[in-house]
C-alpha cells in the first residue's frame, strides 16, 4: 500500500488564534483606529451585571459591535437606550476568542452633547498650543490665606458647601463671594467680571471659581475662551472647582489648581487647623521621643568610650607596638639567617661545580691544553701541518713540541 503524502508539508500552516492575534496587533498599530469618533444609533443595548455596556452602533449602511467597560461607563451623564443618536470615542480592535472586531468605547455623548464636546476639544487644543495650560505658569496656592474670593452663584449649594467647609477647617479665614451667573446666556461674562474684581482687592490671597454638577450644556460657561483667558491672566492664584469628579472644563486646565468638586476646592484653599494641631502634637511627641532615644544612645556611647579610655591609653598602645616591633625583628632575623644559610649552601654547590669544570681539574686527570705559536687554543687537527710548532700546557708547566704525525679521525696518518 502506497502511503498518502501530506499535501501541506511544504507550506506553513497557522492556528486560528495566531491569525486572530496578528489581526488584533495590526488594528492596534493603526493610529487612525486607536482614537476615533463614531456617530450612530444605539441598538441591541445590554447592561451586564459587571457594569459593562454592550451595544451595536448602526447607521443606514452598516453596523459595528461595541463595548464600554464599567470603569468608563461610570462617567456617563445619561442613561443610554436603544434608538439614541450618540457620538462615541474609542478604538477599534479584535476579540481574539471569537475573531470578531468591535469598537471599544471610552466616552459616549448624545448627538447634541457630542457637538459641544467637539467644540470643547477644539478650544482645549487651541489654548494648549498657546501655552495657556503650561505648568510653568501655575502659581502656588497660599498655605494660610487671609481672605478668599469666591466666584459662584450666591444661591447654589456650591457656595454653602465652600463656606461651611472653609470655616470649619480654618475659622480665621474671611470669605468674599462675588455673585455670578454660572449657567446660561451671559454667565461667562459675569464669571470674568468676578475674577477681575476680586483680583484687584489687595488682601484676597486666593480666588475659587466654582459651581455644582450638571450636563455639558450647564457647565459650558466654564468652557468659554474669555473665562479661560481671565483665569490665566489673573495675578491671584485661582482654584477651579466645577462639576463632579468626572467633569473637566477648560477652566480646570487654565486654573493654577483643579479641584474635582466645589467641596474639594474649599478643602484645597485652606488648611485644616484641627488636623494641623493634631499633627503638631503627634510630631511633638515623636520629636520628644526621638530626642530621648538620642540622649540615651549618646549617654551609652559616652560610657562605652570612657571604659575604653581606661585601657586604650597611649602608653598601652606604645607597649603593644614595642612588643610587636620585637616580634617582627625576631622574625626578620630568623628569615635573614635562613636566607644566608640557603645562599651559603648554593654558593658551595656552585663552587664545587665550577671546580669540577675547571681546566686545572681536567689536567689532573691527564688532559692537556694545546696552543699554537701565537697562543690560540688548538681543538682540531684540521689546518695543522707536520712540522708546526705547538705548546702543551700541563699541571706544572708547558712543553714546546713540533708536529711529526697527524692522526685524523678515521685512523689515517700524515708524516
Amino acid at each position: 500500500m502506497i502511503p498518502m503524502q501530506n499535501p501541506f508539508q511544504d507550506v506553513k500552516v497557522y492556528p486560528v488564534s495566531v491569525i486572530n492575534l496578528y489581526v488584533k496587533r495590526k488594528l492596534q498599530q493603526d493610529t487612525f483606529l486607536s482614537d476615533v469618533y463614531v456617530r450612530g444609533e444605539i441598538s441591541n443595548f445590554k447592561r451586564h451585571t459587571s457594569g459593562h455596556l454592550y451595544l451595536t452602533l448602526k447607521d443606514e449602511s452598516g453596523a459595528i459591535s461595541a463595548v464600554m467597560f464599567a470603569s468608563d461607563a461610570r462617567s456617563l451623564r445619561f442613561f443610554p437606550a436603544n434608538g439614541d443618536q450618540v457620538v462615541a470615542r474609542g478604538s477599534v480592535s479584535l476579540y481574539e476568542k471569537t475573531g470578531q472586531y468591535q469598537f471599544y468605547i471610552r466616552t459616549l455623548e448624545k448627538e447634541g452633547s457630542g457637538d459641544l464636546f467637539q467644540a470643547f476639544l477644539r478650544m482645549k487644543e487651541k489654548l494648549e498650543r498657546e501655552g495657556l495650560f503650561d505648568p510653568a505658569r501655575k502659581k502656588e496656592i497660599p498655605a494660610f490665606p487671609r481672605k478668599i474670593g469666591i466666584v459662584t452663584s450666591p444661591t447654589g449649594a456650591a457656595v454653602r458647601d465652600i463656606c461651611q467647609i472653609a470655616k470649619r477647617r480654618y475659622p480665621g479665614v474671611r470669605l468674599l463671594v462675588y455673585p455670578a451667573l454660572v449657567q446660561g446666556s451671559g454667565a461667562a461674562c459675569t464669571i470674568v467680571r468676578g475674577i477681575r474684581v476680586l483680583s484687584r482687592i489687595p488682601d484676597v490671597d486666593t480666588i475659587v471659581v466654582a459651581r455644582g454638577g450638571g450636563s455639558i450644556e450647564d457647565l459650558w460657561p466654564f468652557n468659554e475662551e474669555i473665562v479661560a483667558r481671565a483665569i490665566a491672566a489673573c495675578e491671584t492664584p485661582v482654584i477651579s472647582g466645577v462639576g463632579h469628579e468626572t467633569d473637566f472644563t477648560i477652566s480646570d486646565f487654565a486654573a493654577d489648581l483643579r479641584a474635582p468638586t466645589p467641596s474639594a476646592a474649599a478643602e484645597l484653599s485652606v488648611p485644616d487647623v484641627a488636623g494641623l494641631f493634631d499633627r503638631l502634637k503627634v510630631g511633638e511627641g515623636r520629636r520628644e521621643r526621638a530626642a530621648m532615644r538620642k540622649i540615651a544612645l549618646m549617654r551609652s556611647g559616652l560610657d562605652h568610650q570612657i571604659s575604653r579610655l581606661k585601657w586604650l591609653s597611649p602608653m598601652e598602645k606604645l607597649k603593644d607596638h614595642r612588643l610587636e616591633t620585637d616580634r617582627l625583628m625576631e622574625k626578620q632575623q630568623v628569615l635573614i639567617r635562613q636566607r644566608l644559610t640557603a645562599c651559603s649552601a648554593r654558593l658551595e654547590k656552585l663552587s664545587q661545580a665550577l671546580l669540577l669544570d675547571s681546566p686545572m681539574h681536567q689536567m689532573e686527570k691527564g688532559y692537556a691544553f694545546v696552543t699554537d705559536a701565537s697562543g690560540r687554543g688548538i681543538s682540531r687537527v684540521e689546518g695543522r701541518n707536520v712540522g708546526d710548532e705547538v705548546f702543551v700546557r700541563l699541571m706544572d708547566g708547558t712543553l714546546g713540541a713540533r708536529i711529526e704525525t697527524i692522526m685524523k679521525e678515521k685512523g689515517e696518518s700524515d708524516e
